[in-house]
């Protein structure tokens, strides 16, 4: 199943002028106003059926700041758990870091190390497919998410994030190439092509985001990081740098002439949204609209929905700490010109992959984001009443998931992260409440 679907966007000349001003004025304004923006009726209570009257997170805060907004950290867990079945239908993989259905129900999975493999509906691996460009697998790099084009059933089209080595360090770069099988379970890439490359580069092995989302419009978001130091981070709210950031591009890498900033010469035309640290979670809602859930430090994992020229926040604003337990900055949850998370984790869950839930199977995870946790060693279900968080539901896999996908069965696959990496399928506990084809 891919992660097409239908997306109106529209972000006028008044909107990117709008948006360049809010740039510019927030730092003027930063001391003599230290408020975030405040979407209309974020200060209501949000409700939802089944609801519990306990969170579902209760080991205790790393820090001591509290939410602005209602629900805004540490919703509540639903009244009933939902009991899931989970088997290993996939084994064998080495640091696996994305995967995504093929139409036929097979599976396409990226190796941090390099490789792609294709993966047949009995679970076999297979020995991985030719033309795969060098990564810089040190640390967080190497070769990252993937996706399907549109049209892939006949133009055979994928995309593919990495953190590409560079004279002068390494960066996320994305490319596209035709995926030409041989029918022994592996392949070759051909017509590789470069089409966005992160900039600058820098000397580092963290902090890569790398993301793709496909929207229907025929346009493609990247997510991309600040590269975590302290030196780096800071140019995640620098417009004129590629650190810390969500693009929007073609597929063919330029900048949509509706981008918040194009045609600005102080900002680079890709950008979508900015203030970001490391976005490893992205997918689209039902309305089609980008959602991500980012990593925080100690601290401050975030959901966000990200608006075209919106900045949100890092690193001058978080709900985070340094590892070291000293304040970030100024040690600020809220900054003139920056948009609140809707909503964050304190502690941290480790936030990545993520997917919309769409099947049958699970009924009480209707459009819910289900999101992988490298920390919380399992799945969060987070359900939204418009866009504020009415319930979170913790599903332990005893695993650091580093990837989401539904099929097309309804039940819900999650990649383990890790040297001896596996796919997990989750199926209601008792059996399955509807048939249909895995995949």
């Amino acid at each position: 199943m891919t992660r097409i679907a239908s997306i109106a966007l529209a972000a006028r000349t008044t909107a990117k002028t709008a948006a360049l001003t809010l740039v510019l004025a927030g730092a003027a304004t930063a001391q003599e106003a230290p408020a975030s923006r405040i979407e209309g009726g974020a200060f209501s209570a949000p409700t939802a059926k089944g609801a519990g009257t306990s969170p579902a997170e209760t080991e205790a805060p790393n820090t001591s700041y509290k939410p602005l907004l209602p629900n805004q950290t540490r919703a509540p867990k639903p009244a009933e758990a939902t009991p899931v079945e989970v088997a290993t239908v996939v084994k064998g993989l080495a640091s696996p870091w994305a995967m995504e259905f093929l139409p036929d129900g097979r599976m396409i999975v990226t190796e941090k190390a390099g490789k792609i493999r294709l993966v047949a509906k009995d679970g076999t691996v297979g020995p991985g497919v030719a033309g795969v460009p060098k990564v810089d697998a040190r640390g967080q790099g190497g070769l990252l998410d993937i996706a399907l084009s549109p049209g892939f059933s006949s133009d055979r089209i994928i995309f593919f994030s990495y953190s590409e080595p560079r004279e002068k360090g390494n960066g996320t770069t994305l490319a596209k190439a035709k995926l030409v099988e041989d029918g022994k379970g592996g392949g070759k890439l051909e017509d590789f092509k470069v089409i966005f490359r992160q900039v600058p580069a820098y000397e580092g092995d963290k902090h890569f985001g790398s993301r793709i989302v496909p929207a229907g419009d025929g346009k493609l978001y990247l997510t991309v990081g600040e590269r975590s130091d302290k030196a780096t981070r800071g140019q995640a709210q620098d417009l004129a740098s590629g650190l810390g950031k969500v693009f929007r591009i073609d597929t063919d890498g330029n900048a949509p002439k509706d981008n918040p900033f194009a045609g600005s010469d102080k900002a680079k035309p890709e950008i979508w949204s900015y203030g970001h640290r490391n976005v490893q979670a992205a997918a689209l809602d039902g309305q089609g609209r980008l959602w991500v859930a980012e990593h925080g430090p100690r601290g401050g994992d975030e959901l966000n929905r990200p608006r075209p020229g919106l900045n949100y926040g890092w690193p001058v604003a978080t709900y985070g700490i340094e590892y070291s337990g000293e304040k970030i900055g100024d040690g600020v949850t809220q900054a003139a010109g920056t948009v609140q998370p809707v909503y964050y984790w304190d502690p941290v869950i480790g936030p990545s992959g993520m997917a919309l839930y769409t099947g049958s199977l699970f009924p009480a995870w209707k459009d819910d984001f289900l999101i992988g946790g490298l920390v919380s060693n399992g799945i969060v279900a987070v359900k939204l009443d418009g866009d504020k968080v009415v319930t979170e539901e913790r599903i332990p896999l005893n695993d650091r998931i580093r990837d989401v996908r539904v099929g097309s069965d309804g039940a819900v696959y999650a990649i383990t992260d890790g040297e001896n990496g596996k796919i997990l399928k989750l199926t209601p506990k008792g059996g399955a409440k509807e048939g249909g084809k895995e995949g």
